[in-house]
């Protein structure tokens, strides 16, 4: 049985920071609880607020179905700061075995174990029919350059879900890092490999900070108050003296 991901980006209403300072702190606060309302369904949070437009959250998610994460954005949107939310993007996908990995290493394993990195990079990617009607030597010869190129960045770890007839997409691929600058480094990288030729699709990216959940609520606006917390002031110093929530 395959597990399900699903990169869920979500804006705010600007017309809900004009609220009274009580009505934002209780909507966030339900928000919040909706995140993690379902056992089964593994959530993590991150902010994307002034990095894109139009979204302010990205919700990465492992399910067992696609019917447990069309319940868990259901509940999201009944909250009560559902009103003031949109879906801006969805990109969904199914956890299986590559066709080109015999072994998967440490850094192809799953992103929902272990501690989270700093920042979420995602996105959806789709092939050429070119690349999918080539041999399988051509497809492998390509892959394995590209994972070459991959393992000279091992402090980035990686996750590719498959979405055929699921999305509009082939893939999901999400990196997790805390690391931007070798992130980068890594992209430009695969640029210049042959299986580049093949790529079709890869945007819109999104690059999320994962934050504690109280944290995220007061970027947003739901505190009682215009000042960071210590917690978000140490942020600030970078991802080495961060707390991981």
């Amino acid at each position: 049985m395959s597990d399900y991901v699903q990169a869920l980006a979500l804006g705010l209403d600007p017309s809900w920071r004009r609220l009274p300072a009580e009505q934002r702190a209780a909507t966030a606060s339900h928000f919040a609880s909706a995140i993690n309302a379902d056992p089964a369904v593994v959530s993590h949070v991150y902010s994307l607020i002034g990095m894109k437009p139009g979204i302010d959250v990205l919700v990465w998610r492992l399910a067992p179905s696609i019917d447990a994460l069309e319940e868990a954005a259901a509940r999201l949107l009944r909250s009560e700061l559902g009103a003031w939310l949109n879906v801006r993007e969805s990109f969904v996908g199914l956890i299986r075995e590559s066709q080109y990995v015999a072994r998967p290493t440490s850094q192809e394993q799953s992103l929902f174990e272990g501690e989270r990195s700093r920042y979420l990079i995602v996105y959806p990617f789709t092939k050429s029919t070119d690349w999918y009607l080539s041999s399988r030597e051509v497809r492998q010869g390509a892959m394995n350059e590209h994972m070459k190129v991959g393992h000279n960045y091992p402090q980035v770890r990686q996750l590719l879900a498959y979405s055929f007839g699921l999305d509009d997409q082939d893939f999901v691929v999400a990196y997790e890092t805390d690391d931007l600058p070798s992130f980068s480094d890594l992209v430009r990288d695969l640029r210049g490999t042959d299986g580049r030729r093949s790529t079709v699709r890869d945007t819109p990216i999104l690059m999320g900070v994962h934050r504690p959940l109280d944290e995220i609520r007061e970027l947003l606006g739901a505190a009682r108050g215009d000042h960071p917390t210590a917690a978000t002031e140490r942020h600030r110093t970078g991802p080495g003296l961060t707390e991981r929530g």
